[in-house]
């Protein structure tokens, strides 16, 4: 009965903790400027690989990676949150660093392909990277 009790009120808390405060925002994927990854890695290491992108106004922010595994390819792309609002103003030059680890799990190289946006027919354009495994 005692945890029971405690769950429900556990329950209560955190149904009374909101994080939504009534802001609306989509998800956007943002272009990749450049990129700061080791020419070489090595078998079984971690490795930190930085993203650098230019943040389009001051109501975007950083949400995660889009990441996809294709065999030894890896397709990589900023995602931000980009909140309505009347003041939203645009940035000019105004460089963000992100950064993901990577565990080098197969003695092939890895080609990273990030998404720089798309051209004027609608397709993506990349920044592909070939890193090869060293043991």
């Amino acid at each position: 009965m005692k945890r029971l009790l405690a769950l429900c009120v556990a329950l209560v808390i955190f149904a009374s903790c909101s994080i939504d405060d009534g802001e609306d925002f989509t998800k956007v994927f943002v272009p990749v400027e450049s990129v700061e990854i080791p020419d070489e890695f090595e078998l079984g290491k971690i490795y930190s690989i930085e993203v650098n992108y230019l943040r389009p106004s001051t109501c975007h922010s950083f949400n995660e990676f889009y990441y996809l595994i294709e065999g030894n390819e890896r397709i990589v792309a900023p995602i931000n949150y980009a909140f309505e609002g009347d003041d939203c103003q645009i940035l000019e030059d105004k460089l963000v660093k992100a950064s993901f680890p990577f565990k080098v799990i197969s003695t092939n190289s890895y080609i990273f392909k990030f998404w720089k946006g798309n051209d004027t027919e609608g397709k993506s354009e990349y920044l592909t990277i070939e890193v090869p495994v060293v043991q």
